[in-house]
């Protein structure tokens, strides 16, 4: 692939250019800006973290504050781990796409993060949450991280970071610069 960026995870790659964008599955992560940040962002791509600063520089005055992790196209246990392990105390940002896989790895995520074993599932129209003995069902159009911090009684410094007209801030960056 004749890649103008690549973002490097550790060996594997995240290619994007005129030829397409490339996300690994990778139990590695890429990481940029400050390891001392009060603030981090966590997308599934390094260039939706691009995007989503991009779209949103205006409520970040001091980029010094801020950590940018990308997961890849898949995450992996030992990611949250190393989150965790790294970032322990900070506000968060999840960045994940508006769609039922963007809801659930902002709740895997965050799950893992705070060290919290849980197992979902998903059949038809429902999607089934399991923690310990505790198990709760949602409807997929309203499950949310809010939703399932509410079933559960969990309150992290967790938030969400959703795009106003597309699935990803990198859709709608793309669709502004078409206008």
């Amino acid at each position: 692939m004749g890649a103008e960026l690549s973002f490097n995870y550790g060996g594997t790659f995240e290619y994007y250019g005129e030829d397409g964008h490339i996300v690994p599955a990778t139990p590695n992560l890429w990481v940029a800006g400050n390891e001392a940040a009060s603030h981090v962002v966590v997308t599934h791509s390094a260039m939706e973290a691009i995007a989503f600063i991009t779209v949103y520089r205006q409520r970040y005055p001091r980029l010094e504050q801020l950590a940018f992790i990308a997961t890849g196209n898949r995450l992996h246990t030992g990611q949250a781990d190393w989150i965790r392990q790294h970032f322990a105390g900070r506000r968060f940002t999840l960045v994940f796409g508006k769609d039922l896989l963007g809801q659930l790895t902002a709740i895997k995520l965050t799950a893992g993060i705070k060290n919290i074993a849980i197992r979902i599932f998903h059949a038809g129209d429902q999607v089934v949450i399991c923690r310990g003995r505790q198990e709760v069902i949602f409807n997929t159009g309203q499950i949310s991280l809010h939703a399932f911090q509410e079933a559960f009684g969990i309150r992290p410094r967790f938030r969400t970071g959703k795009p106003v007209q597309s699935l990803t801030f990198l859709d709608q960056l793309k669709y502004d610069a078409e206008r």
